[in-house]
């Protein structure tokens, strides 16, 4: 009798071993997988959304009263207040229906790509973090200090167009490398929790910011005090990419291209396999002979660069200055991107996009009457259930991840007789 996986379950020697059955398997590795994950707690996070447009909606709350007379009618409504709602989103964010040309129809979907582009850059810092093992609260002040570093390119230094250009968003990912370099270094050298020291140096960078916006260095000339920056040169701003009518720019390309530069940093290159070996067990990379402390700085540093990439994109995707509340809360959206898409170059491009089409699409629903807060709840279910998979497995009843699935153990089992017989 042999026991190769320790189970408890005895199996004999001379006995044939049957193959499991592999449509059963494949069945059960797709449900228990992450994909199926993802896209239940998007269902539930619809859902709920659905449930709240109907519960403040004002016909079904009049129906409602003479439910058990006419209950057709509360049904009714509830349809035609969800179905209102989210197709006022699918109008603001994909295409407009009500467009009288097809260039008015797709503004909707521009406008989805130009939000999404910063999203998806900081979601791309975030997950490199996870991947590393390291949580990165810190976005909302990289991409400050890296707007900053862009703006004063943009707007003190008058070079010739595309070098100009060039230079800045430079400058913007390496000031805000620097700065995400800061708290892998006393990661490093002093253990300090990077969840600490990233949200402390939020506050220090938007007060420095801040400060820096009432000097000669970042403030505009008409600012009158107030923090804000002068407008970038136009030798320095990012080029519409469909002409006047649109406001989609460069920056959704540069997003782009930072995505496939994620992809292979992580999955292709020697350093990303670093990464993810501090990531899996710091202990055992540092056996291993990494240098886990030289790890943790270059994995914020990179960070914080794909971070200072969306600080690039809203500091010269305008013809105006801005204020210190240009991150508009894209620092911590990133969080939510990086988990929904669980930190793979794909899955945090999807993400983003998905949370790029909420925002274009929420003033349209504000049109209808529906509160914009009811698409906050949505994404915060969504993180909820991505970040909960027991809930997500225990509410639809799927099966565990197969870690140890029967393949395996029938795999496992011929080999361990083969060696006994040996």
């Amino acid at each position: 009798m042999s026991n190769p996986e320790n189970t408890g379950l005895l199996v004999p020697l001379d006995e044939e071993i049957p193959a499991p059955s592999r449509s059963n398997e494949l069945m059960r590795e797709i449900l228990g997988g992450g994909v199926v994950r993802t896209l239940l707690a998007l269902v539930v996070g619809f859902v709920v959304g659905a449930i709240l447009i109907i519960a403040t909606n004002e016909d079904v709350l009049a129906s409602a009263g003479y439910f058990f007379s006419r209950p057709s009618d509360l049904l009714t409504a509830a349809w035609n207040a969800v179905s209102t709602g989210y197709g006022a989103l699918f109008r603001g964010s994909i295409y407009d229906t009500t467009a009288t040309t097809f260039a008015e129809g797709i503004r909707p979907l521009t406008e989805t790509l130009r939000l999404a582009s910063p999203l998806i850059a900081a979601g791309l810092g975030i997950a490199l973090s996870f991947r590393v093992g390291l949580f990165n609260i810190g976005g909302g002040g990289q991409l400050l200090v890296g707007a900053a570093f862009a703006g004063f390119v943009s707007f003190q230094w008058h070079l010739p167009w595309g070098i100009h250009l060039i230079v800045a968003i430079i400058f913007g990912i390496l000031g805000a490398a620097l700065w995400g370099a800061i708290v892998g270094f006393l990661k490093a050298r002093t253990g300090a929790n990077e969840v600490i020291v990233t949200i402390m140096l939020n506050y220090i960078a938007v007060s420095l910011v801040s400060f820096l916006m009432r000097t000669p260095i970042l403030q505009a000339p008409d600012a009158s005090g107030n923090p804000k920056t002068p407008a970038p040169d136009a030798t320095a701003q990012l080029p519409l990419l469909l002409g006047d009518g649109f406001a989609l720019h460069l920056g959704f390309v540069l997003v782009v291209a930072a995505t496939v530069l994620y992809w292979w940093l992580m999955e292709r290159s020697t350093i990303g396999y670093r990464f993810r070996a501090v990531g899996l067990n710091a202990n055992a990379a540092k056996t291993a002979g990494i240098n886990v402390g030289r790890i943790y700085i270059l994995a914020m540093a990179a960070s914080a660069a794909f971070v200072g990439l969306a600080g690039v994109n809203q500091a010269l995707g305008r013809n105006t200055g801005f204020t210190p509340t240009i991150d508009s809360g894209i620092g911590f959206d990133a969080i939510t991107v990086a988990l929904l898409g669980g930190s793979t170059a794909g899955g945090v491009f999807l993400a983003g996009l998905l949370f790029g089409a909420m925002k274009a699409g929420s003033p349209a629903m504000q049109v209808e009457s529906i509160s914009p807060e009811v698409l906050g709840v949505v994404q915060g279910v969504i993180v909820l259930f991505i970040a909960a998979p027991p809930l997500i497995r225990a509410i639809f009843r799927l099966p565990k991840p197969a870690t140890n699935s029967l393949i395996k153990q029938w795999w496992r089992a011929r080999f361990t007789r083969g060696q006994v017989k040996k």
